[in-house]
């Protein structure tokens, strides 16, 4: 049986620090479904008083205005302290939200250390001020950090996205207060006790677990200079009218529904096995997941029989078990949103190749099997939803400009791939599609280059010095005609 675990305080500007409110969120096993934890709900008030001290920290305190090295330095405590602790971190986000441990290590735990080390890489080689040749005369043009960061993360990749918003806002010398969903809070508490052992200076952090009313409360202070979010598109929107009515600068890494195009060329089996990972990949819980598959009618069947096959052989159960390739579902409302869109899209005359429905002998547990639909049109919902569960299309194309134009045809643009056995022809195919990544023969997401979305999938960057640019004003200052620079770019 699971340890039940509790958390009495909640962590402000680096303290723990009784909660202003009595109310407690518990947090669910999504395997047993029993209550595993519980930790406080922060107040209106707790975030009042995380928002002052991040305030005074950043506009008195010495985290802005020390060196870029000291700064890295305590970035750095803290990515090593997530590697001494990656299998913790991984068994709780686990625990919480179903991710296969075997991709929690991976993808919770030591994708987080991969974030740090590639923000430091960045932060290092970046311009943070630089003379130029005006038309007036000489300016310098300055980079300087953007204040007090709201950071807002979600419930299937927690420390992943905490990483990504907090590594570049620390290096630049940001202040962050870090909002958990109330589905994975109990990781956060490792991240705090991280974060205070690595030195971070009063003021700098805090960590408040909360529902939408207090993250709402939150995006919308005035003592907020910028909001980093990564969640729904309608969540996104919302956040980004209540940000306007104080100006609030935002980032928004939202939905996705990416086309992976097997090209007519490839070898399907190479293709199979590179794209179902990424189909599939955390139960379907994953905004970058390839949940539309697009093959050329002349291999289609060829394409539907390996997929139906390699979904058919995931092993469902357990996310603890090292074994396990799909577990459950984060929360009740999910399983049925997916087995609503199961019904919805054998209403709409698709085909289940394989799954489509409950696994058997896991009737505890919000689990849904991994379903492949075969015979979708494009205009189908379940090919234009985000669901957000393990349920992929498989969709039959005529030529290449038809491929592209499926797969351009999304409200989103978030990522894709294309399997073809000429990279450049995969190349010419990938400059076509109008997504913020890309992929060629591969899966992944690289740190040093830039992540984001068109269209409803975001606004903004994270990673590479796009994703730090985010998290930095920029100033021009004017020079005298006469002034001479003697010196090159100066650091942070």
């Amino acid at each position: 049986m699971t340890e039940l675990v509790e958390h009495g305080k909640l962590f402000i500007g680096g303290e723990w620090t009784d909660p202003l409110g009595t109310d407690r969120i518990r947090i669910v096993s999504p395997h047993t479904e029993q209550v595993i934890g519980s930790v406080p709900h922060a107040s209106k008030a707790d975030v009042d008083r995380a928002v002052a001290v991040a305030r005074t920290a950043f506009d008195e305190g010495p985290w802005p205005r020390m060196t870029l090295d000291e700064r890295i330095a305590v970035v750095s405590r803290i990515k090593d302290a997530i590697a001494v602790r990656h299998e913790e971190i991984a068994r709780s986000i686990s625990s919480q939200n179903g991710s296969p441990y075997s991709w929690s290590v991976l993808a919770q735990a030591l994708g987080p250390m991969m974030v740090y080390d590639a923000a430091i890489t960045v932060a290092r080689a970046y311009p943070y001020e630089e003379h130029r040749q005006g038309v007036l005369g000489p300016i310098l043009v300055r980079r300087e950090p953007v204040g007090v960061v709201a950071a807002v993360i979600p419930w299937n990749v927690p420390q992943f996205v905490a990483a990504a918003k907090l590594a570049p806002a620390l290096l630049t010398g940001s202040t962050v207060i870090l909002k958990p969903s109330p589905e994975a809070p109990l990781d956060s508490y490792i991240l705090a006790d991280i974060a205070r052992e690595a030195g971070l200076p009063e003021g700098v952090l805090s960590i408040l677990p909360a529902d939408r009313e207090v993250s709402e409360y939150l995006v919308g202070h005035p003592g907020i200079d910028k909001v980093a979010f990564t969640g729904s598109v309608a969540a996104g929107k919302r956040v980004m009218e209540v940000a306007a009515r104080n100006l609030t600068r935002v980032t928004l890494e939202l939905g996705g529904k990416s086309a992976a195009v097997v090209l007519p060329d490839a070898d399907v089996a190479t293709a199979v096995a590179g794209i179902v990972p990424a189909a599939w990949m955390n139960n379907g819980q994953a905004c970058v997941a390839q949940t539309r598959i697009l093959a050329p009618r002349s291999r289609y069947e060829e394409v539907a029989e390996a997929l139906a096959a390699a979904a058919g052989a995931l092993v469902v159960g357990d996310p603890l078990d090292p074994a396990t390739q799909l577990g459950p579902l984060v929360a009740k409302r999910q399983q049925q949103r997916s087995l609503d869109y199961i019904r919805i899209g054998q209403e709409e005359g698709a085909k289940v190749l394989a799954g489509g429905g409950r696994p058997a002998g896991l009737e505890q547990g919000w689990y849904v099997e991994p379903t492949l639909f075969g015979d979708v049109d494009n205009s189908m919902r379940i090919a234009r939803e985000e669901i957000f569960g393990p349920v992929v299309c498989l969709i039959p194309y005529g030529d290449e400009a038809e491929a592209v134009r499926v797969a351009n045809d999304s409200d989103f643009g978030l990522s894709g791939s294309v399997w073809t056995a000429d990279v450049e022809r995969g190349i010419d195919f990938a400059r076509r599609i109008r997504t913020g990544t890309f992929n060629v023969n591969t899966f992944s997401l690289d740190m040093l280059g830039p992540f984001g979305g068109y269209k409803n999938s975001g606004l903004g960057r994270e990673f590479g010095p796009e994703g730090l640019s985010e998290y930095l004003e920029h100033k021009m200052i004017h020079l005298p005609a006469a002034y001479s620079s003697g010196a090159g770019e100066a650091g942070a």
